[in-house]
């Protein structure tokens, strides 16, 4: 780990198993950890999901008996924070791991010292036996449906205000687009990519500080439906390669906003898009990401206006798409291009048109033959549906 950390410049969060009860053998665990990672290591989790050790119906789940509670849970939570504490006392402790607010409150309100973070765990789809759309089973319609949008709203703000009155940052430390098992359909669609990107995005801005997507390096048929990435040798083999999963494209388009600040987004017409700019670089550089999650086998694309502030300029754009929303492991990718001169534009014709306004002008715009920059400041561009595009702007020199 500390060999994969190095190359990629990542930090690390780690579980200090709870689920028997060994501080001293978890302390051992910690201090190795940390004599290892250094800086890199920004958090200890003691135990996962400690409100379900008493479930039944997970193998080897039900590791308490009845009496276990959130009570006897900070017992043992400070026990083990003392043992580790004993032995480096600076280790940065998160916790509970957990979705319930309660046992957020009971962590936060522990006698744990040097508490970093409020660890949530949430999947968008947790409704396995449900066939609803919309709704939260594990169709892929659901991903993108804007009831999505409203659960995460709902969901994470729990953790968010239990965040907020511990004075602490809020973690989400495992997410994915459901929790149900054998959902490979819905984690190989187009539409997970366009969830994985959407998603993250606005649950930063509702406050998450810190997301980590489910995943693990084992088959991709047969191995965790919902990994980013996945080993393409047979189950119960290993390669020396790894392929990309939808989800995964989705997030890579992010990395031009990371270090950038939120700043006002505003998107009218065009039926399910979405968009988001960030502001970085000292205010030279804007990022603007739009998620057109209208179905392309059905509208095909939706013509876009995209107000620039003055002062910049479309250096690049990219984007990732497929034929449908439905389409399985068939999203593709194009790489960050200048926009040719004759960037194609339908004003009102094959679909809604939309605007989306990098700042807080905007406006539907009256069609036109072409697209690309106008002297009005605005871009003009058919988006395809079922896609995601980011917009690298620069301020002119």
């Amino acid at each position: 780990m500390k060999k994969l950390v190095d190359i990629t410049g990542s930090s690390v969060t780690i579980g200090i198993p709870l689920g028997t009860y060994d501080p001293g053998r978890g302390a051992d665990m910690a201090a190795h950890a940390v004599d290892i990672l250094g800086d890199s290591l920004v958090g200890l989790a003691i135990g996962n999901e400690p409100n379900g050790y008493t479930v039944k119906d997970v193998p080897s789940g039900a590791v308490r008996g009845k009496g276990w509670n959130k009570d006897k849970y900070v017992k043992q939570l400070e026990a083990y924070a003392k043992a580790i504490h004993a032995k480096r006392p600076d280790a940065p402790i998160i916790g509970p791991d957990v979705y319930d607010g309660a046992w957020m409150e009971a962590f936060a309100s522990s006698g744990v010292k040097h508490k970093k973070a409020i660890s949530q765990h949430w999947y968008q789809l947790y409704e396995c036996d449900s066939a609803q759309v919309p709704g939260r089973g594990p169709q892929a319609a659901n991903l993108i449906d804007p009831l999505a949008k409203k659960a995460a709203k709902k969901n994470l703000g729990i953790g968010k205000s239990k965040a907020d009155a511990a004075d602490l940052p809020l973690w989400l430390e495992e997410t994915g687009p459901t929790s149900c098992p054998g959902t490979n359909d819905t984690s190989l669609t187009n539409a997970s990519a366009l969830w994985a990107a959407d998603y993250t995005l606005y649950a930063a801005t509702l406050g998450v500080e810190r997301m980590a997507m489910h995943s693990m390096l084992g088959a991709c048929n047969g191995g965790a439906p919902m990994s980013l990435i996945c080993d393409p040798a047979d189950h119960g083999d290993r390669s020396n390669a790894f392929q990309v999963r939808p989800n995964m494209l989705g997030l890579r388009l992010l990395v031009p906003s990371l270090g950038g600040e939120f700043t006002k987004t505003s998107v009218s017409g065009g039926g399910n898009m979405s968009a988001y700019t960030v502001v970085k670089d000292d205010g030279k550089t804007l990022v603007t990401t739009v998620i057109n999650a209208n179905d392309a086998a059905s509208v095909g694309g939706n013509p876009v206006t995209l107000s620039v502030p003055s002062e910049f300029s479309v250096s690049s754009a990219s984007q990732v798409f497929g034929e449908s929303n439905d389409v399985k492991s068939a999203t593709q990718v194009v790489p960050a291009n200048p926009l040719t001169d004759d960037v194609p534009f339908s004003g009102d014709g094959a679909g809604a048109s939309a605007s989306a306004g990098a700042s807080p002008s905007g406006g539907s715009s009256s069609p036109q033959a072409t697209g690309g920059m106008g002297d009005d400041g605005k871009l003009r561009i058919d988006l395809a549906g079922s896609s995601m595009t980011v917009f690298v702007m620069s301020k002119r020199e």
